[in-house]
């Protein structure tokens, strides 16, 4: 399957918004705080626990893009750890590090997720799972959906100039006693 999904950053008070239309016309689906890791390797591989479980994840393409394959294993929370310990011995180290909270709803059979992330800020993402034939008919249904919300999908080129401020700066961002 192809995850697509279109995104972007929104205001506090957008936010704000946004959760209480989705209190009111989407089913929550859960609450969530996540701290994921992303190595520094040219594949996009990440590990990730929140507050049920860890996982390991690839995902295919460019950050970013609109569609991409992803590749994810589940593991027990209390093996993220390990998962850390067992990437750095094969030579893969922390590049980047988030500690987001997220609420996630159905929507209109849309999953959609409301996030803060510390020292990055608020972000509104749209998603569906497609299959390479229908991911542009889907990116199309999520931009208008994002349009019917009145956001405006934040450009590829802004996403990422505050994606690389973060990677450099993101151990001051957000103050993290285990980066040294």
């Amino acid at each position: 399957m192809i995850e697509t999904e279109i995104r972007s950053l929104i205001t506090k008070e957008e936010y704000n918004q946004l959760l209480n239309f989705f209190n009111q016309n989407a089913k929550p689906v859960k609450d969530d705080y996540q701290e994921t890791s992303y190595f520094d390797c040219k594949e996009d591989l990440r590990i990730q626990k929140n507050n049920h479980s860890s996982k390991i994840w690839l995902k295919k393409g460019n950050l970013h893009d609109n569609s991409r394959e992803e590749i994810e294993i589940k593991t027990n929370r209390d093996d993220f750890n390990n998962l850390e310990k067992l990437f750095n011995i094969l030579g893969y180290y922390i590049e980047i590090k988030w500690f987001r909270k997220r609420k996630q709803f159905r929507w209109e059979n849309i999953k959609v997720c409301l996030d803060y992330t510390k020292g990055y800020g608020y972000i509104i993402e749209l998603e569906k799972l497609t299959t390479k034939e229908n991911q542009e008919e889907v990116l199309q249904e999520l931009k208008n959906k994002l349009n019917q919300l009145n956001i405006k999908e934040t450009p590829k080129q802004e996403f990422n100039e505050k994606f690389e401020n973060y990677k450099l700066n993101w151990k001051q961002l957000t103050n993290d006693p285990t980066s040294n």
